[in-house]
């Protein structure tokens, strides 16, 4: 299974958003049943999951449950049930620990950790390495954590991240590495700034991001083809790993008029991978 490209996060309280999010183009889905649904809702979004039927071909089904050791989140896990759900995310996690909690009643489903909404969250990146874990993808969110901090605003003078939010994009890139799985950016708010969700797509993927969070359809065309690489970025990457299988014993050769050694190797192969 290809890592997704667009996560879209849709309320599974209204048929309406949900409708619309499947008619997108998005590669994941991602029914919430935590912070966009009231609680009085909360129950009739699970029987409207219930109802729905899955597409031939469409994005794959996730289902975003309350956080672990609440009412709600017990009564989520009754969803996992439905055969059409593929993977489980799971909010305001702290450590590898919560993953395994989760996996333990949940049967190993596909788990998609949002890993730095709580202050002591920021300390458990590295706990998430376990090659028998479900975990699959790993995320970041700024808006939980800035009120876990009682922080007035997560942003500097200049309107860019405050170094702790950034620190904490960072360190959920390096942990998803780290786990050997998916590292996911977070939402851009405006859904009306598609220059903006441009700029912040492009420079997550330049980091190492391979996919990021939506939260309306129109984001998605735009995080789709972000995450998609260039003709240019498949025929330069072809090329290299072409080169290193001529040669295999060399260190170093050159590729375009520059020199290239073993991790742009790697770097080529992962957008081989990821074109498919």
């Amino acid at each position: 299974m290809s890592e997704p490209r667009s996560w879209l996060f849709v309320p599974a309280d209204s048929e309406r958003k949900i409708a619309k999010a499947l008619d997108s183009e998005a590669d994941a889905i991602i029914f919430d049943l935590e912070d966009s649904v009231a609680p009085a809702q909360k129950a009739a979004a699970r029987e409207i999951l219930k109802s729905l039927s899955k597409r031939e071909n469409g994005p794959l089904w996730w289902v975003r449950i309350n956080p672990l050791r609440t009412d709600e989140h017990r009564l989520d896990l009754e969803m996992l049930g439905i055969p059409d759900i593929y993977g489980v995310v799971l909010p305001k996690t702290e450590s590898g620990a919560d993953i395994a909690e989760i996996a333990h009643r949940t049967g190993n489903i596909p788990i998609h950790a949002i890993v730095t909404e709580t202050a002591a969250s920021l300390f458990g990146l590295l706990s998430y390495r376990d090659p028998k874990s479900p975990l699959a993808a790993m995320s970041w969110g700024a808006e939980d954590l800035s009120a876990a901090l009682g922080a007035a605003s997560k942003y500097d003078a200049n309107g860019e991240l405050s170094f702790t939010y950034k620190m904490a994009r960072s360190l959920c890139l390096a942990g998803a590495v780290a786990a050997g799985v998916q590292p996911v950016d977070g939402v851009f708010a405006d859904f009306r700034d598609d220059d903006g969700l441009r700029a912040e797509a492009e420079a997550a993927r330049r980091e190492g991001f391979t996919g990021k969070l939506a939260i309306h359809p129109a984001q998605v065309p735009v995080i789709n083809a972000a995450f998609t690489p260039s003709d240019d970025d498949v025929a330069h990457a072809a090329a290299i790993v072409a080169a290193f299988e001529a040669e295999p014993n060399a260190g170093v050769l050159s590729v375009g008029g520059k020199m290239v050694d073993r991790p742009h190797l790697v770097q080529a192969q992962r957008v081989l991978e990821r074109s498919r």
